[in-house]
Parts: structure tokens; sequence; C-alpha cells
């Protein structure tokens, strides 16, 4: 792989740490920064070119020893106890990946106790996350993801299941949350309560509710108030990070503890290069060139391939990324039509020979958002899903019939 040093700033200085390790349990991140579990994006081949490209970007700032933490996509719990092979391809790790992160989505606490069980007897994780932040449709209208928090003793059993279980082995379980269902159902500061009374090493909170979505914009003052609620344990903030510079005022801002990053890096792993750099202190930003993100796109999907077992799956999966390394390159709508047709990777190979590899770093044309933001919405819940705070016995029914129908991935 080209590395990306060759476009970063000299000028950097070395100054103060911004922040302490990150500690989860027994485990210490000496960079404070957690890929954000994504559907379909962060896979074992994904991981890895971030931490290829962070590795780069590190040597280049001076910093040292500077890990992040990089979790899976979501695993169901059910998939994984019933050893679905969707399941087990997506919790596997590289060989040098440590800790190996696993995020779990469940809405049955036993459930979620066997797969978390299963996870460390067979010594397949030394992280586990919850899944309490999914806004998706399919998730929230069987009570999962974003709509579990709002039911106080099924979330709390969840979470004491997967702790209990997770203890056993010394692994620690977190959790990812929203702020709620909407503004008018608020769940992060008791939610994240009774997660830490239960165990809990981390808390995360995506400062956004499940009705906006990715729309509109983070509210950060959320995960100030959840920092000064809980200090027990290490506050994660998630939302609108686009830079290292984001992730500095969000902690200046929050005093939260690290941060989570997801749709930002998107087309630009080397992102997790320039915040491990500016929380080490120094102003070292990785800038490539076309040519550069050229060979790191032909990268990923190299390993992508590995990943699938299938070139012709791995340059599919590519296609979806093309449009995110490219964002604010002049790199014309033919050439990025091709790419996203691409169907091997010699065509891949071919097309990306006609980049002009000296094309500097756009700058602010390549900044900012990444991926679709939507449109608030309605959230799609379990029928008198907010009438209480508890299970009534028709929920009840529904939500065990939600987890046994699982049979897939994720």
């Amino acid at each position: 792989m080209t590395t990306l040093t060759e476009a970063t700033d000299t000028a950097a200085t070395t100054g103060e740490r911004v922040l302490p390790p990150l500690r989860i349990g027994r485990h210490v991140i000496e960079s404070p920064v957690v890929l954000a579990p994504m559907a379909g994006v962060t896979n074992r081949a994904f991981r890895r070119i971030c931490r290829e490209a962070g590795d780069a970007g590190l040597a280049a700032s001076g910093a040292t020893g500077a890990h992040s933490l990089y979790v899976n996509e979501m695993v169901t719990s059910r998939a994984l106890v019933e050893r679905t092979p969707e399941s087990m391809r997506l919790i596997e790790h590289d060989e040098d990946e440590v800790p190996r992160s696993v995020q779990l989505y469940s809405v049955d606490p036993a459930t979620t106790a066997k797969a978390v069980r299963m996870l460390v007897t067979e010594e397949g994780a030394d992280h586990i996350d919850l899944n309490f932040g999914c806004p998706v449709p399919k998730v929230t209208r069987k009570g999962g993801g974003a709509a579990l928090p709002w039911k106080r003793d099924l979330f709390r059993s969840i979470v004491a299941a997967a702790v209990s279980e997770g203890a056993k082995g010394d692994v620690p379980v977190t959790v990812k949350m929203r702020a709620g269902i909407d503004d008018e159902h608020l769940t992060y500061l008791d939610a994240a309560r009774a997660a830490v009374d239960e165990g809990v090493a981390a808390v995360a909170l995506h400062a956004r509710t499940a009705s906006q979505a990715y729309s509109g914009t983070a509210d950060w003052s959320r995960i100030r108030l959840l920092k000064q609620e809980i200090t027990e344990v290490p506050v994660l903030g998630n939302g609108d990070i686009w830079s290292a510079e984001d992730a500095l005022a969000m902690v200046e801002q929050t005093g939260c503890d690290g941060v989570v990053v997801g749709r930002g890096c998107l087309g630009r792993p080397w992102l997790f290069a320039d915040l491990a750099a500016a929380f080490a202190g120094t102003t070292v930003r990785v800038r490539p060139t076309l040519g550069e993100v050229g060979a790191t796109l032909r990268r990923h999907a190299e390993l992508l391939t590995d990943f699938h077992g299938d070139e012709l799956k791995a340059c599919r999966d590519i296609r979806k990324h093309i449009a995110w390394y490219l964002k604010g390159f002049p790199a014309g709508s033919r050439i990025r039509n091709q790419l996203a047709l691409v169907d091997s990777l010699t065509a891949l190979d071919e097309l990306i020979a006609t980049l002009d590899p000296d094309t500097p770093w756009p700058g602010e044309a390549a900044e900012g958002q990444r991926g679709r933001a939507g449109s608030s919405r309605v959230v799609h819940l379990p029928e008198n899903w907010l009438a209480s705070r508890e299970l009534d016995e028709d929920q009840q029914a529904q939500v065990a019939q939600a987890e046994q129908s699982v049979v897939d991935g994720g």
C-alpha cells in the first residue's frame, strides 16, 4: 500500500496530550477514538484499511503506540447463537487486531447471555458493545435499537445479562445509544445510569434521536450533560465528527473522555491518523494526493476480496465507497460512473491508472458530511410502545417473536 505520509503537513509541532488514554475495562486505548459500527461497512477489510492508514499517519506525526478501537459491524445475538454463516463471518478478526471488538444487537436477555457466553468461552472477542442506537425501521419496529431503552426493565436486563457473562472472561461490555426516540421521549440519562449500575465499562452517546436518523445536527449539549451525570466510567461522544478539529471541539465543549467516529471516515480511513495526532497534541494532518487515494482504494478492494473470498462480490462492495473516496477531487463524471460499475480488480487498476496521481488534496471540497443525511421522520415502533415504560404482555410476546425470527447475520 502506498503510504499517506508524503502529503502530510511537515510543520507539525508537538504539544501537550489532549486526553489521557481511554480505559475500557482491562483495555487501554492510547488514542481515545472508536470506530463506530456501520452495517455493510465496518467489516474486517475496512477495519484493516483504517488501521493501516492510521499507522502511516502516526509514523509521520511522531506519535507512537496510539491505537484506536475498531468495532465490527452489528451482529444479531440470535444469529450468532444459531451460528449462521454470515454472523460467523462478520465476527472474524485479523490475527493482529487487538482488542477484538464485537457489537451485538438483541431484544432478549437470555439470547444476549448465550451470545456473550459463546464469544467469551470461544475467545471470539476482547470487548463487546451493545447496540441501543440503531434508528432504522426494521429494527425499531421490533422494539430494538434506539427504541429499546424506553422499556427500562428490558434494557436493564439485557445489559445485566451481557455484563455478567462478559465478566466470566474479563471481557468488558459497553453500550452505544441515542438520545432517545424523539425529543418528547428521551432516554439517554436514565438508560446510562442503569447501564453503569449494571457494570458496563463505558457509555457512548450519539447525540441525535432516532427520529432524526442522520439528519439535522447532533446536540452535543446532551453529551456534556451525560458526562456531568456519569463519572464512574468513560463517556464517549458521537455525532458530526468530520475532522480532527471537530473531535477536539467536541471534547472541549462536552468534557467527554473520547469520541466515536462513523460516517466521517467513509472514504477517508486516514481520519484515524488525524485524530490520533490531534489527541497526541500535534498539528499533523494527512492530505493525500489523488494517486495516494487511488492506492488506498485499490488496497481496500484487495482486502475486500480476501474478506468475501470472491472478487466480484468485493468489487460490488467497493462500489459504494467510490464516491466517498473521490469526494472533492476533479475526477470527472465519466470515470466516476465507470468506477461505480467495476467488476474486477484488473478493471479497477485500469481505471485508477487514468487518474492524475499528482492532483493535490482538494481541501474544503473533500471535507464535511459524508453519506446521506436524510430527513427527520416518525419512528416505527411496536403497537402502544410509548404508552408505558414497561412491557405489557402483548409487547413481551411481540419482542420474543422478533428475537426468534432473526436468522441472518445482521
